[in-house]
C-alpha cells in the first residue's frame, strides 16, 4: 500500500475504460475515495459501482467543483486522464475540428482543472496532479499530428506545474506510455499496428508504473522503459532520431 494515497480524495477523468479505469481501480484498492468521471455515463457508473466509488459523468473540464463536494470538500489527487486521438496527414486534409478538440481535451482540460485546484492546494500545501500524456508527448507518433502536438503541450504543462509549485507541496506525475491495449490503440489503424501494438502493455501495467513512481516521488513515469533511451537520442542526436522515424514513416506508407 502507498501511504500517500490512503484515504485520499481522488478524481480520475476518462475513467470509463482503458487506462482511466485501471487507475480508478488501483487508487480504490490502495484505500482512496475515487470519483469516476467519463463522458459516457453508463461506463462511469459501472466502474464506480465496481470499486465503491462515485460516478460523475460529464465534461472533464468542469468536474472539479462537483467532485470536491462529492468528496467532502477536498480533492487530494487529480488524474487528468481523458484524451482524444485524431490522426491524419497534413497534405491530405486539414481537419481543424480535430485540432480544436485535441487542444481542448488534451491540453486545456488540464489547464482548467489545475486552475480550479491550485488555490486550495497552495493554501494547504499539498496536492497531486497526474497527467496521462503519452510517449508521443516526448517523441512523436507517425500519422497523428494533432495527437502528437497536443500531447507535447500536455507534457509541457505538467513540467510547468512541477517546476513552479513543487516547493509549495504540489506533486506532479507525467505518465508517458507507448502502446496500451485500449480502445484508443485499436482505433490507430495501421500506424498503431506498426509502431505500438508489438510492445503494447495492459492498462494495469500503467497503473502499476504510476504507483511505483508515486512511491519513489518521480515526475516522469515510463511504463515502457525504452522510451528513456529514445528521448535521450532525440535530444542529443535529433537528425539521427528524425531519420529513424522517417524510415518508419516510409514503411508505414508502403503498408497503406
Amino acid at each position: 500500500m502507498v501511504e500517500a494515497v490512503q484515504g485520499a480524495g481522488v478524481v480520475v477523468t476518462g475513467a470509463g475504460g482503458g487506462i482511466g479505469a485501471a487507475l480508478a481501480r488501483r487508487f480504490a484498492a490502495e484505500g482512496a475515495r475515487v470519483v469516476v468521471n467519463d463522458l459516457d455515463g453508463d461506463r462511469a457508473k459501472a466502474v464506480a459501482e465496481e470499486i465503491g466509488g462515485i460516478a460523475l459523468p460529464g465534461d472533464a473540464s468542469a468536474v472539479v467543483g462537483e467532485a470536491r463536494t462529492a468528496l467532502g470538500g477536498t480533492v487530494d489527487v487529480y488524474c487528468a486522464n481523458a484524451g482524444v486521438a485524431f490522426g491524419g496527414e497534413l497534405h491530405e486534409q486539414l481537419d481543424e475540428t480535430g485540432w480544436t478538440a485535441s487542444w481542448d481535451v488534451n491540453v486545456m482540460a488540464h489547464v482548467r482543472a489545475a486552475h480550479a485546484l491550485l488555490p486550495d492546494w497552495l493554501e494547504r500545501g499539498s496536492g497531486r496532479f497526474v497527467s496521462t500524456v503519452s510517449a508521443a508527448g516526448l517523441l512523436t507518433m507517425i500519422g497523428a499530428a494533432p495527437y502528437s502536438v497536443t500531447k507535447h503541450g500536455a507534457y509541457a504543462f505538467a513540467e510547468y506545474l512541477s517546476l513552479t509549485y513543487r516547493h509549495r507541496g504540489i506533486k506532479v506525475h507525467a505518465i508517458c506510455p507507448q502502446g496500451v491495449r485500449t480502445d484508443m490503440l485499436n482505433a490507430t489503424g495501421s500506424a498503431g499496428d506498426l509502431v505500438l501494438k508489438p510492445t503494447a502493455v495492459e492498462p494495469d501495467d500503467v497503473a502499476e508504473a504510476l504507483f511505483q513512481g508515486i512511491a519513489e516521488d518521480r515526475f516522469l513515469i515510463l511504463p515502457h522503459p525504452e522510451v528513456a533511451e529514445y528521448y535521450r537520442t532525440r535530444a542529443a542526436e535529433p537528425d539521427r532520431w528524425l531519420g529513424n522515424m522517417n524510415h518508419i514513416q516510409q514503411k508505414w506508407e508502403e503498408m497503406r
